[in-house]
């Protein structure tokens, strides 16, 4: 009589798995949950194997400390557990810092307390609609402390933009999204509420006249080099502030856009990949921008001299009179105060960039040689932020055919009536 096979034995912290009546693979164990307290999960696969690797990976974060969701999170210990253990290792930090205080505002006051696994879309949708209408600065206590607005009977209705609202959307979905991906939840509820799209953002990017403008007067400032290059070529502020002299090939024409400059609440002014992998290019020097970058090595030059022990030797290219980075910040201050003192119209600094794609788009340049300049992921993001351009150039393109076609009587330069076939 042969013996039965004996099953084999679960090594220590592996957790339950068993195959369910459905074919899938279910494991289970306790971890560390976002409460703080320990919590039992489950997790599936098609495979024993699967199963066994997603409990593991699970068990192993709980034994680093790093709290792991549980089928009776609630929203925002979810949230949190997501912001921290998993967006902090694939957001940039200054979109991670939006995230936290999107979820600090909004998320967590308006769906905190739900049981993530009964969330339903009305929830999400009645949320939503409720934020829209709601003043912020009643809702966040700012009133209170400043004796003002509800906290003295006279609500200012400060309420949130169509565009912050579906930012906040956007936010839940990303985290919900992860929450599918790791079966604590079927679907992505949060994807079946749509929402307005918010208005575009209005901006009035510099015409022509205004551009030579523009150039004339910033001839004489010392970052003469800095608004040309912006105006000519349409790149970022924390582009142009994390270019380096080894980026630039001023004998052939051409810069490598490798990093930007930002500023982040950890790290102060740090250099960080650009940001999409698109935004990682090559383009073409205009020759006026060859021209006016080896006067400002020049000037740099001499302020090295000026300096002495004092420089900063950063290697980059738009640089304090000392040598050391330019804070965005102080650059959009120094900016607004060179439109102020040369009598133009103000704009903001990313409007530079703007004017360049509009001004190309009035030239007829090609939009997939503007998409490529300016560094967009999608040609799509491309043709929706210029589409007002679009739409000009299209009536300008209809209003010269119906010259065409609707010729004076007798002009000489008429074509010739075709022949009548019989």
């Amino acid at each position: 009589m042969t013996a039965p096979k004996r099953k084999k034995a679960r090594a220590n912290g592996e957790g339950t798995i068993y195959q369910r009546k459905d074919g899938r693979w279910e494991a289970a164990g306790y971890v560390l949950a976002a409460d703080g307290t320990h919590k039992r999960v489950r997790v599936y696969g098609t495979t024993r194997r699967e199963a066994a690797d997603k409990l593991a990976e699970k068990i192993a974060d709980s034994n680093r400390s790093l709290p792991v969701a549980t089928a009776d999170s609630t929203v925002g210990d979810y949230l949190t557990y997501w912001l921290n253990g998993v967006a902090v290792h694939q957001l940039r930090e200054n979109t991670h810092t939006r995230y936290a205080t999107c979820i600090r505002l909004h998320l967590i006051p308006g769906l905190g307390t739900k049981k993530i696994a009964r969330l339903t879309a009305k929830d999400v949708c009645t949320f939503l609609d409720r934020l829209r209408i709601t003043c912020q600065c009643c809702t966040q206590g700012l009133d209170t402390e400043r004796k003002a607005c509800c906290a003295i009977g006279e609500c200012c209705l400060k309420q949130l933009s169509s565009s912050t609202v579906t930012y906040v959307h956007s936010v839940l979905k990303s985290a919900l999204e992860h929450a599918v991906r790791e079966d604590e939840l079927p679907c992505n509820i949060a994807r079946n509420v749509k929402t307005a799209a918010p208005r575009p953002r209005r901006f009035r990017p510099l015409t022509a006249a205004e551009a030579r403008l523009f150039l004339n007067a910033a001839r004489a400032d010392r970052l003469y080099a800095l608004y040309e290059l912006a105006l000519r070529t349409g790149l970022r502020k924390g582009e142009l502030l994390g270019l380096h002299w080894e980026d630039l090939d001023l004998t052939t024409g051409t810069a490598s856009i490798r990093r930007s400059l930002q500023r982040t609440r950890t790290g102060g002014l740090t250099h960080l990949p650009t940001k999409t992998r698109a935004s990682e290019r090559r383009i073409a020097l205009p020759t006026e921008c060859r021209h006016s970058l080896k006067e400002h090595r020049e000037r740099q030059n001499k302020e090295r001299e000026t300096a002495a022990s004092a420089w900063r030797d950063s290697g980059l290219v738009f640089t304090t009179p000392t040598g050391g980075p330019l804070d965005p910040a102080n650059l959009t201050r120094r900016f607004r105060s060179f439109l102020d003192r040369a009598g133009l119209r103000r704009i903001r600094f990313h409007d530079l960039r703007h004017s360049t794609a509009t001004l190309l788009l009035e030239q007829g340049v090609d939009l997939v040689v503007i998409k490529e300049l300016l560094g967009h992921a999608h040609i799509g993001v491309t043709a929706g932020v210029y589409a007002h351009v679009r739409l000009r150039l299209q009536r300008q393109a209809i209003d010269t055919l119906g010259v065409a076609l609707n010729p004076t009587d007798g002009d000489p330069n008429d074509p010739p009536a075709a022949p009548t076939v019989r």
